[in-house]
């Protein structure tokens, strides 16, 4: 299966233009869409949301990412192999927190360009292909590479990095590596944790685990995004003690 996370949006041809080259390339594959709202041009948020869509990958998917604010410049075009997932896309520190959690890696560059080459649509004329390829078994697009490193960034990371389409925002800090009863600090606001959002009000914020294990920002009822004034990028911070 090949899987596609990107920035591009569901608007415009960007999305369905990538589904029409790996149909005509490798059209016995399934493609899969699962996410198109990636933060823009913001690699470093879309790290930790890349790492947990990998939890529901298996061995033998490749994974298309791109956000690549960088398309056309010399930074490479990069294939890695986590634990038997391909992951293809841009070597801008995208791949950063998958790389930390793998316990096996392969990481190559790749090589081949094709004819056309558009300067600012990669996802579509290189990744894709190569994409088709290694789904169907041929490496030889790829030639071994170790990819560049992000040692400064933090493991989870205290931020926001996604805010869906109820105004819940999704931080970069795994919930399980928090305590029970922590409680964590945005837009000026202390916020309690609670198992669900039946649990508290209607229209109090709070913090719990999400569906894909990142402590998420809500508020009963409402959009905490709106009520709390959250964009991405926001710093999130654990409170420990009184406040």
């Amino acid at each position: 299966m090949i899987l596609l996370l990107t920035d591009f949006g569901l608007a415009g041809p960007y999305v369905g233009q990538m589904h029409l080259v790996l149909r005509r390339l490798a059209p016995e594959v399934p493609v899969l869409d699962l996410q198109h709202d990636l933060p823009a041009f913001r690699p470093d948020l879309a790290s930790p949301l890349l790492a947990a869509h990998l939890d529901f990958a298996q061995p033998g998917d490749v994974v298309v990412a791109v956000v690549d604010p960088g398309v056309g410049t010399e930074r490479r075009p990069l294939a890695l192999r986590l634990d038997g997932i391909w992951l293809v896309g841009p070597d801008n520190g995208l791949f950063e927190a998958a790389l930390r959690r793998a316990r096996a890696v392969e990481s190559y560059a790749i090589v081949w360009r094709p004819e056309r080459l558009s300067a600012s649509f990669h996802g579509r004329d290189l990744f894709a292909p190569v994409a088709a390829r290694l789904a169907r078994g041929d490496r030889s697009d790829l030639v071994p590479a170790e990819p560049t490193r992000f040692p400064d960034r933090p493991d989870d990371l205290p931020s926001i990095v996604h805010v869906d389409a109820y105004g819940n925002a999704w931080t970069g800090l795994r919930a399980a590596r928090l305590p029970i009863g922590a409680r964590l600090r945005a837009a000026g606001r202390i916020l309690e944790r609670a198992r669900t959002f039946g649990e508290v009000p209607p229209g109090t914020a709070f913090w719990y685990e999400n569906s894909s294990g990142f402590a998420e920002i809500a508020v009963n009822g409402g959009s905490a995004a709106a009520t709390l004034g959250l964009r991405l990028g926001d710093p999130v911070e654990r409170v420990d003690g009184d406040c």
